[in-house]
């Protein structure tokens, strides 16, 4: 009985090993995109990919194909020679010898469901092989076919709502029909969505539907044709868009034909195909119901862009914007100078040394109209850049595209537009790769603030082989990036990821012609990474996708909870349970501003940073020497109808000329609309008048902001101002549709060096004053008197008022008679009136205050 354990234990053993060799796909839902011999999983309606598995088999897979008679996907191996390969769902491999088959030349492929392999290669020539397990020439050569015409196409798949093959073929992009029984090949007609590009498409889908759908090798595009059983070749063919997937130079796709793919409503505001994006953030609904054409939004200017940012810079950004919005400063593309293309373009330099910015800016390559320079200069001043240059791109006086080119000394540049501003009401749609020169790069599908799209790509040219060469670096990361070397650092986006593409050919082939490439270093893109959040009450809300199914990410970041505060290391867990769509919140507490990372430690990891809209002071008069500054967290709760100015600021300057003290209202200084709100409410104390300005975007001039003043003390003061009260020049209370700072400027109104003081603390918008009539009264009340009283030549009488309004005092004689009145236009907080005795006799006066908001008060004046 020993002796036969083993034998059984080989038996159990074996088949084991056969059972997990035998573990077929049965029709699931992904696509299966093969890259050499690496295989991806890809959801068509999001095309989002993630390794499933490497290294598979000994050489390249291509021509793969799913097999509706025995549920494996199958594919053609480049080495052995003549091998064919059966792969099962746990990527266990079966290999198998076709003798007639020739040695190359075999990279179109897909099965009918009778299990019959369509093999092809370039020509007319196909080979048909029996994949059917119930049949007795399983995995054996059948025949050698010819179609009836030659065709240049790289992947077909079968319909299975007719059993016939279609292909799109490279540069025309002509939709085929093969009838698998007779070889005749039909023209459907070019593909509209595709009309005018130039892409190899490599992996072909279908659904029970009917549906095709064609991914692009060198961006990923993932195209959909309808209903292509019902085209005769003379009727509309309807294409679209689908979804923005990898990209690769050596591609192949598989996928159960009968397995079907969720599709997007575009009208119902319901995330209907589970990919994360509602209705018209859809690339499938492009064009579709309400919904723009993708290509038809207008992108921002390189002019405004390179100020993602990090806690090095927030500030000197804000500064930087401040500064714009007081110097009236608008980038005006009618009157910027217009990029034309000279006999020296695309030629070497004469001189290595006398090499411009400008050498490796793109022109003619994307159709445009006309391109204008919009070199954000200013960004020197701040950021680690030495030069800049930047052009934007216009078809039809819309901007279409842009370059922003940065040279840096020491490392690459701070900033990738990628970070983008995630939580702060833009959103990363998606991220995933494109080809350039066989390399893949980074793309990322961004939506901005106002409901612009971007794609987006970096990369950075660096010296190489004693600055004899470029090498090309491109990453998500900007620490993956070297240190210690200067770079040439490209943004580049677009409404259009053709035209992205194009874009980033031209930039690398302009970079050649100066020096060679010596090679490339890029990273994947992440496979977790956050879509969109924000910051509300200590808590960041954040809207994580998760590709890859993963169960947990590590949150590490660090964060100032004010302008003036040091680093603060925070370190979390975030479960997101393997679910494609998670919302959670992160404990953050009060913060001015957060950088962090979260990652599952083993593929890229994602990057944000967050600021609030910054504090900061002008100091730019001659005279003015700021000697205090900070910016404290403000520890007071805010009611849920107000809208909270986070932090209060100390300030103390001297000066013979003004200093003031601003807000933005978002890092980028924005717009908020303030329509809702009705007044400001904060306290403060400090030196003499302050004045206080609303700054609207659409107002252009500095001396036409809209602005009020207030009287400070040297105790604390609690303000109501009404927003009506913040006027212009010609008397117009403001529209606070879109204001985006505030500014409180001190003046030396005597000419001479004062101290200036200001402290300002618990600022908001209130939709309402939260102070009653009677309340209101009671402070104006209670504030008023007389100094001296009694009086012999002269009084002043001091008053309180919560907002500016028109105070008249009334005083009256022992027999009710007025014999004095005085008007003046008080300023929120104190004010004052002095009286003169004149010729009035000794005796009781009163004294009577009223304002214009049904205020007023009655005090006893007694004249000696």
């Amino acid at each position: 009985m020993k002796k036969n354990l083993p034998l059984l234990y080989l038996l159990v053993l074996f088949s084991s090993l056969s059972q997990a060799q035998d573990l077929p796909f049965n029709c699931d839902y992904n696509a299966y995109l093969f890259q050499y011999n690496d295989v991806y999983a890809i959801d068509l309606a999001s095309g989002n990919s993630y390794s499933v598995a490497t290294d598979v088999t000994e050489g390249n897979i291509n021509a793969a194909a799913y097999n509706p008679a025995d549920g494996f996907i199958w594919g053609s191996l480049s080495t052995p020679a003549r091998t064919i390969v059966r792969i099962g769902k746990n990527f266990q491999t079966t290999t198998y010898y076709v003798d007639e088959l020739p040695d190359n030349n075999r990279y179109v492929g897909d099965i009918s469901d009778e299990g019959i392999y369509y093999l092809k290669g370039g020509g007319t020539t196909y080979y048909k092989i029996d994949l059917n397990p119930e049949s007795e020439s399983y995995s054996k050569f059948i025949s050698e076919e010819n179609l009836s015409s030659s065709i240049n196409v790289h992947d077909w798949a079968f319909n299975a709502v007719d059993g016939n093959l279609y292909t799109v073929e490279k540069k025309t992009n002509i939709l085929y029909r093969i009838n698998p029984e007779t070889s005749q090949v039909t023209v459907l007609g070019v593909v509209p969505i595709l009309s005018g590009l130039n892409y190899t498409y490599g992996a072909v889908y279908f659904d029970a539907d009917g549906r095709f759908y064609v991914s692009a090798n060198q961006t990923g595009t993932i195209y959909v044709i309808q209903n292509v059983q019902d085209l005769t070749g003379i009727n509309a063919m309807e294409s679209n868009l689908f979804a923005f997937g990898p990209s690769s130079s050596q591609n192949d796709g598989a996928r159960c034909p009968t397995a079907p793919v969720p599709q997007e409503d575009c009208i119902n505001g319901i995330d209907d195909d589970g990919d994360g994006l509602v209705d018209c953030d859809d690339p499938s609904c492009s064009g579709y119901a309400s919904c723009p054409v993708l290509e038809l939004s207008t992108t921002s200017s390189a002019n405004q862009g390179g100020l993602e940012s990090n806690n090095r810079l927030s500030q000197q950004i804000s500064k930087r914007n401040f500064k714009r919005a007081k110097n009236n400063y608008r980038f005006d593309q009618k009157a910027a100078k217009k990029l034309k293309k000279s006999v020296n373009y695309g030629r070497v330099s004469a001189k290595q040394q006398a090499l411009q910015l400008s050498n490796f800016m793109p022109l003619s390559v994307i159709n445009e109209d006309y391109v204008v320079e919009s070199t954000p200069a200013d960004l020197i001043d701040i950021t680690n850049a030495t030069e800049v240059y930047s052009a934007d791109y216009y078809r039809n006086d819309n901007a279409v595209a842009s370059i922003l080119l940065l040279k840096t000394e020491n490392g690459a540049y701070e900033h990738t537009k990628s970070i983008c501003d995630r939580l702060l009401g833009a959103e990363l749609l998606s991220v995933s790769t494109i080809e350039i020169r066989e390399h893949s790069f980074i793309k990322a599908l961004i939506k901005n603030t106002n409901g612009s799209i971007e794609f987006v790509l970096s990369l950075s040219a660096k010296p190489t082989e004693n600055n004899t060469a470029f090498g090309i670096e491109s990453h998500w990361n900007i620490d993956k990036y070297e240190t210690g070397v200067g770079c040439y650092n490209f943004q580049i986006w677009s409404n259009s990821l053709d035209d992205l593409l194009t874009l980033g050919e031209e930039v690398v082939r302009l970079l050649e012609v100066q020096k060679p490439i010596s090679g490339y270093n890029t990273s994947t893109p992440p496979t977790v990474f956050v879509k969109k959040g924000g910051y509300h009450n200590g808590k960041l809300e954040l809207q994580i996708v998760n590709t890859n199914r993963t169960e947990s990410v590590q949150f590490d970041g660090g964060l100032r909870a004010t302008e003036t505060s040091a680093v603060e290391n925070v370190s979390t867990s975030i479960q997101l349970n393997g679910n494609y769509i998670s919302n959670v919140e992160v404990e953050a507490g009060n913060l001015f501003d957060i950088g962090f990372r979260i990652g599952d430690g083993i593929v890229t990891p994602d990057d944000l940073f967050m600021s609030d809209g910054p504090w900061g002071y002008d100091d730019a008069a001659v005279s003015t020497i700021v000697t205090q500054y900070s910016v404290d967290e403000n520890l007071e709760t805010f009611l849920e109808n107000e809208y909270p100015i986070e932090r209060n600021i100390n300030l103390r300057a001297t000066t013979s000329e003004y200093v003031a003290a601003y807000r933005a209202l978002t890092p980028k200084f924005n717009p908020i609309d303030f329509s809702d709100y009705h007044s400001l409410k904060f306290k403060a104390k400090g030196t003499g008048t302050l004045i206080i300005r609303l700054v609207k975007e659409s107002v252009s001039n500095w001396e036409a902001q809209y602005k009020t003043s207030i009287a400070l003390t040297e105790n604390f003061t609690e303000f109501d101002i009404a927003l009506e009260d913040f006027k212009n020049n010609e008397g117009q209370s403001i529209s606070p549709n879109d204001v985006t700072s505030l500014v409180f400027t001190m003046i030396a109104d005597s000419g001479v060096t004062e101290t200036k003081e200001l402290y300002l603390k618990q600022m908001r918008f209130a939709e309402s004053s939260s102070l009653s009539v009677e309340e209101s009264n009671q402070v104006f009340l209670n504030d008023a008197k007389a100094t001296p009283n009694p009086m012999h030549s002269k009084t002043t009488v001091e008053f309180t008022v919560q907002n500016n309004q028109d105070i008249s005092l009334m005083v009256y004689n022992p027999l009710g008679i007025l014999v004095k009145q005085h008007n003046i236009k008080a300023v929120a907080g104190k004010n004052n009136i002095t009286i003169g005795r004149d010729n009035l006799s000794a005796g009781m006066y009163l004294c009577h205050l009223k304002g214009t908001n049904n205020q007023s008060r009655t005090i006893k004046l007694l004249m000696k």
